[in-house]
């Protein structure tokens, strides 16, 4: 690693970088413009999100907010906790633990530094972290592990779709961090009724590791509220999807980002609601004008992601598809498995659901664990991928819901357990009647193959298949 990178704290520079950016529209439009030029690097973050509007903003301060959480957590004397995105931070929430999700700051790294998270991916194997794991976790860990961060308290996450790449990546740093280690093993059938029992006694297993590592006890009345405040974001986000059905459509396609984003750090939590209740105000005008969220106000196709996004600078992936005319419908990072979310209701789904009881202790352990395993790769990919209630299911079902003209696959060289079925899986969505493109570059990294020559490739298959002219 060069000593440059090394002059700064990482989480510290994350920190001062997204609140900066959180307070520019605080001035005057012509401040904020003339800003924008000191910050070349960061300035297409920043209009992405501010072009927005109130969601935007609130998604910075959203950002800052938990960088600052981190960097100032020893020092208000809180624990903190490594975590994985398919892990929800509820119950750490509940406990006063702040969460440090390495894949969430995986991509605050990629999004706004040209340079990316190189230099960090590469220290990771320098470290002794096999280089043919996921990129999403080693493009902050190895921050962590060369000492340019806080330090961690703890090791929390499960075993996300039986994902080996990400659940190594957590045990590996609890080992060279020589840090407690907790991981959830997420059985690989999903409604059962031991599957159910089962969950419910690992997460009173994990209480008693967060407890026994804070020296706090659970405080019923706090998971209590951060349960309600999950339902009511649960609420929102379920109009969220059924407003994403109508054509036009209403949402801007980063609203996706920031939806899973925001939970990915604040599920539970004020800062989270915030964000949602933004994108729902802005998502409900259009849909009442009937306009289109696309900036040239016409909407030529929709896409669906059966996986992740693509974390390139700047957020290009998402300007390509504005650009483009493209209704850019998420991916299974966006999307809720609460028992009144649309596609639930729509593709009789119902028992794959989780629902929100807060009556007493077991009924939220119950809850939440429940919901956990309903996070993005536990609840599709913990199983074959044309089983009930994985991939293939979940693909097809949401492509369906929302008209989308194609679906699209895209990951990391490190994801095994999608690449082990992806070409099976698009087979079945293209005789369903979806034609499917499959990208082989590296959501975290542009190294793999350049963000360039991935529009290229996506232009190709768009004018192939005659989605776009």
């Amino acid at each position: 690693m060069r000593p440059e990178t090394k002059e700064y704290r990482f989480d510290w520079m994350l920190w001062t970088m997204f609140l900066a950016g959180s307070r520019l529209k605080n001035g005057t439009e012509k401040e904020y413009q003339n800003t924008l030029g000191y910050v070349p690097y960061f300035s297409g973050i920043l209009e992405a999100l501010y072009d927005t509007g109130a969601p935007g903003k609130a998604f910075l301060e959203c950002l800052a907010k938990y960088t600052e959480n981190i960097v100032f957590a020893r020092e208000r004397g809180r624990k903190t906790a490594a975590t994985s995105f398919c892990f929800s931070p509820a119950i750490l929430h509940a406990m006063d633990i702040d969460p440090i999700c390495f894949e969430v700051i995986s991509v605050m790294q990629t999004f706004p530094y040209k340079r990316g998270s190189s230099e960090f991916l590469d220290f990771c194997n320098e470290a002794g972290f096999t280089e043919t794991s996921c990129s999403s976790q080693r493009g902050s860990m190895g921050a962590f592990l060369a000492g340019m961060a806080s330090e961690i308290d703890m090791i929390v996450t499960d075993t996300p779709g039986v994902c080996d790449t990400n659940a190594n990546a957590f045990a590996f740093a609890a080992t060279y961090l020589k840090k407690p280690f907790f991981t959830l093993d997420i059985p690989s059938v999903l409604v059962d009724g031991r599957t159910d029992e089962f969950q419910l006694a690992d997460f009173r297993a994990l209480i008693e590791f967060l407890e026994r590592n804070t020296g706090k006890k659970l405080d019923e009345d706090k998971l209590r509220d951060v349960l309600r405040e999950m339902a009511k974001q649960d609420d929102m986000l379920n109009e969220l999807e059924d407003l994403a059905r109508i054509v036009p459509g209403p949402l801007p396609g980063a609203f996706n980002l920031m939806i899973y984003a925001s939970r990915f750090m604040f599920t539970g939590m004020k800062e989270c609601t915030a964000v949602i209740e933004a994108m729902l105000h802005v998502a409900r005008e259009n849909a009442a004008k009937g306009i289109s969220a696309l900036s040239g106000g016409v909407e030529n196709m929709r896409a669906f992601f059966c996986y992740i996004d693509h974390y390139t600078h700047n957020m290009d992936f998402f300007k390509y598809f504005d650009e483009r005319g493209i209704c850019y419908q998420g991916n299974m990072l966006s999307r809720s498995w609460s028992c009144d979310a649309p596609h639930v209701d729509a593709f009789g789904t119902e028992a794959a659901a989780y629902e929100i009881d807060t009556t007493d202790l077991d009924s939220m352990l119950r809850s939440i664990a429940a919901q956990n395993s309903r996070m993005p790769m536990v609840k599709s990919i913990r199983g074959p991928y044309d089983a009930p209630d994985m991939w293939l299911q979940d693909t097809l079902s949401l492509a369906k819901l929302y008209s989308a003209d194609c679906v699209i696959y895209n990951g990391t060289p490190g994801c095994r357990n999608t690449w082990g079925m992806v070409k099976l899986l698009a087979r079945d969505t293209e005789k369903a009647g979806f034609p499917t493109f499959i990208m082989y570059g590296d959501a975290f990294d542009d190294r793999v193959e350049s963000w360039e020559a991935t529009k290229d490739r996506l232009d190709e298959f768009f004018r192939v298949r005659r989605l776009l002219a």
